[in-house]
């Protein structure tokens, strides 16, 4: 399903991987503190917007991530630690400081991410 989305949404089936590995660790019924939920960890008005119907169905959370996550690849010219950081803290504090915003939470989350796509992609 990774690569299958990854070709549709031209987006590196690597880097899929990894917001999985750091959103839910694989967990399909995930639930985040702040509500985020299922697979790849998506709010519940983000997965509305994605026309995700069951956020706990994996195919469903999936594509809906992969698309968000390719809108954001392509909103920051593909500058992958902005469109991270976005998907962890938000389009809007990614535009407001113009880098990743300065929360521990997200520049932790990117540190993550970004390791394990530089693993999953040997």
């Amino acid at each position: 399903m990774i690569n299958t989305l990854g070709e549709k949404y031209s987006v590196d089936p690597a880097l899929i991987k990894a917001v999985i590995k750091v959103e839910s660790d694989f967990n399909p019924t995930a639930i985040s503190h702040k509500g985020a939920s299922g697979i790849m960890q998506l709010m519940p008005q983000t997965a509305s917007d994605l026309d995700v119907n069951n956020i706990f169905n994996s195919k469903e959370n999936m594509e809906g991530g992969v698309k968000y996550l390719k809108y954001l690849i392509d909103m920051f010219n593909n500058n992958l630690p902005f469109a991270i950081a976005a998907y962890n803290a938000g389009e809007n504090a990614v535009k407001k400081y113009k880098s990743i915003p300065p929360y521990a939470e997200t520049q932790q989350y990117v540190r993550k991410v970004l390791a394990y796509y530089e693993a999953y992609s040997k």
